[in-house]
């Protein structure tokens, strides 16, 4: 028996981005394991909830593997929403689904800011910037708290606390106290920076390089700071 559909209500689809952690592991997974749990240890939460993409691009490893390591992820609660660089035949039922053409999202056409007098950025004739816009956050933000904006940088006229984090597509500026997670250029721009008033910051981030609060130099804890990255390297001097 045919049925026939009488009811001419639409289907609604709507276009969505989300902002995703890309997460690009080496050979061999167990090194690079110990080192996934060693940042999981020292920020606490800061996998959980956040949909991560698995960049398995020009690994030389089977579906066996691909599984494994995808079973590793899952038993931290790193939640795996797509695979992308992966090969036809390491892909299989069960397996989170192939991601292609995935790009920044300062690519995508954002319309132009309008002309302001506040201090939302730096002046910077020389430099060509990737991102277009910014946001300036006029109160402190609490623990448990994120602020996203990959479009561009981000302002706070506060403090950021511990438990909290600022994540931007270009620079970070805090007229306050950082203590949570700061993470700038997170949609690949490595010109990107980050400053704040006083540094007591729990992580910070620039293009995916990561520094802990134990890994920085003491003489800039409690300091006004400037960060950037160089050589693959985070590296930070005084605000003078």
């Amino acid at each position: 028996m045919t049925k026939v559909l009488t009811d001419a209500r639409s289907i609604r689809i709507k276009g969505r981005s989300f902002l995703a952690v890309m997460l690009s592991p080496d050979l061999p997974f167990d090194d690079w394991l110990i080192r996934l749990d060693d940042l999981a240890a020292r920020s606490a939460g800061f996998f959980l909830g956040r949909p991560v993409v698995l960049d398995v691009t020009d690994l030389a490893i089977d579906r066996t593997q691909l599984k494994d390591l995808i079973a590793e992820l899952t038993a931290r609660n790193v939640s795996v929403m797509g695979i992308e660089g992966g090969r036809p035949s390491i892909l299989g039922p069960g397996m989170p689904p192939a991601l292609k053409g995935g790009r920044p999202v300062s690519d995508l056409e954002v319309p132009q800011p309008e002309p302001t007098n506040e201090l939302t950025s730096r002046p910077a004739p020389q430099e060509i910037r990737q991102t277009t816009q910014s946001i300036v956050i006029r109160e402190p933000v609490r623990s448990g708290q994120s602020v996203i904006f990959p479009e561009g940088d981000v302002t706070v006229i506060g403090s950021v606390a511990s438990g909290s984090e600022i994540i931007a597509g270009g620079s970070v500026h805090i007229y306050g106290t950082l203590r949570g997670r700061a993470m700038a250029g997170s949609v690949g721009n490595a010109s990107a920076r980050i400053f704040c008033r006083k540094l007591e910051a729990e992580l910070v981030a620039i293009d995916g390089i990561y520094k802990m609060a134990e890994d920085m130099a003491p003489n800039l804890r409690g300091q006004a700071v400037q960060l950037w990255l160089e050589d693959d390297a985070i590296k930070a001097e005084k605000l003078i």
